[in-house]
C-alpha cells in the first residue's frame, strides 16, 4: 500500500508536525518552508492533505491563512485543536543562568514572555519553532536557546532548560485540515461546522441584514472575522464557522438570506466537529 504524505508549514518538530502525527499517525509527513508551499504541495499532488494552522487561543488569528485559503481551491476536511507547550531548549550543559538570548516564532515568543522576561533574555524571531532549535543546535552557543516542542529537543538533541513555559495553560491552537477533493460531512450523524466566507454588497446595513438570518433562525455562529481583499478598503471579505449542516433546514435557510444580502458566498468545508470544541463550549457555558 502506498503511503499517503501531509504537509505542513515549518520544520521537523514544529507544532505543525506533531499535529499531523496525532491525526494522522501512519502518514509520511512533509515540511514546508512556507504556507503557500504547503497549499501547493496538495494541489500538484506531492500531499494527500494539509496540516494548517488557523488560530490560537492566545495570539488569535494566524496569518496570512485567512487570505490564502479562498484562493487555493482547496477544501477544509477536518479541524484538529492542539495544546500547545513550549519547551526551553539549549546545547547539552548549558544552564539557565548562563542564557542571554532566545529564539523562535514571533507567535511563541508572544506566547512565554513571563519566562523572558523573567530570565532576561533578548528575543529573536526565527522561522517557526522548530528551525529555531536547530539553528541553536547549530550554533553550539550556550547562551541561545529556543522555544520550541518536546519533539523538536528530540530531533535536535537539545536538553530542555525548563517545561512547560508558556504564559497561559489554556494555550491551544486550532488547525484545519485541507483537501484537494472535498468531502462532507453527512448530516445528522454528530455535530458539525460549516465554514464560509462571503462579501457582503456595498449597501447599507448590509451585513447586519445578511447575518440577521442567523440569530432568526437560532444558528450559532462561532467565528466570523473580516479582512481586505484585492488591496481595496472597499473589498472586505468574511470569513464565518457556523455550528451546523448547510442540509439542517435552519442553517439552509440562514445560508439562503446570506446570499440575498452578499455578492459571492463560497462554502470552504462542512467537515466534523472535533471533540474540544465541544468541551470548550460547555465550559463557556458553565
Amino acid at each position: 500500500m502506498t503511503s499517503r504524505t501531509i504537509a505542513y508549514q515549518g520544520e521537523p518538530g514544529a507544532n505543525s508536525h506533531i499535529a499531523c502525527a496525532d491525526v494522522y499517525p501512519g502518514w509520511t509527513p512533509l515540511p514546508c518552508a512556507t504556507f503557500e508551499d504547503a497549499f501547493t504541495a496538495v494541489t500538484e499532488g506531492r500531499a494527500d492533505l494539509a496540516m494548517i494552522p488557523i488560530e490560537n487561543s492566545i495570539a488569535g488569528r494566524v496569518a496570512d491563512i485567512h487570505a490564502l485559503m479562498p484562493g487555493s481551491n482547496l477544501h477544509i476536511v477536518g479541524e484538529y485543536f492542539l495544546p500547545i507547550h513550549f519547551q526551553l531548549l539549549g546545547l547539552k550543559g548549558a544552564t539557565l543562568e548562563g542564557l542571554r538570548s532566545v529564539h523562535s516564532h514571533i507567535h511563541a515568543l508572544g506566547q512565554c514572555r513571563k519566562i523572558i522576561r523573567k530570565l532576561g533574555l533578548s528575543a529573536h524571531v526565527a522561522g517557526d519553532t522548530a528551525g529555531s532549535a536547530r539553528e541553536v543546535a547549530e550554533a553550539k552557543d550556550p547562551t541561545r536557546a529556543s522555544l520550541a516542542p518536546r519533539l523538536a529537543a528530540e530531533i535536535y538533541g537539545l536538553d530542555t532548560l525548563a517545561s512547560d513555559v508558556e504564559d497561559e495553560a489554556h494555550n491551544t491552537t486550532r488547525f484545519v485540515i485541507l483537501s484537494k477533493t472535498a468531502v462532507v460531512a453527512p448530516a445528522g450523524n454528530g455535530p458539525v461546522v460549516t465554514t464560509f466566507v462571503f462579501r457582503v454588497r456595498n449597501v447599507p446595513a448590509a451585513l447586519y441584514k445578511a447575518l440577521g438570518g442567523f440569530a432568526t433562525n437560532a444558528v450559532n455562529m462561532t467565528k466570523l472575522e473580516s479582512y481586505m481583499v484585492e488591496g481595496e478598503f472597499t473589498a472586505t471579505q468574511f470569513l464565518s464557522d457556523v455550528d451546523g449542516h448547510p442540509d439542517d433546514p435552519a442553517v439552509r435557510r440562514a445560508l439562503e438570506e446570506l446570499s440575498f444580502f452578499s455578492r459571492e458566498v463560497r462554502i470552504l468545508g462542512t467537515y466534523p466537529a472535533h471533540p474540544f470544541r465541544l468541551v470548550s463550549q460547555g465550559r463557556a457555558e458553565a
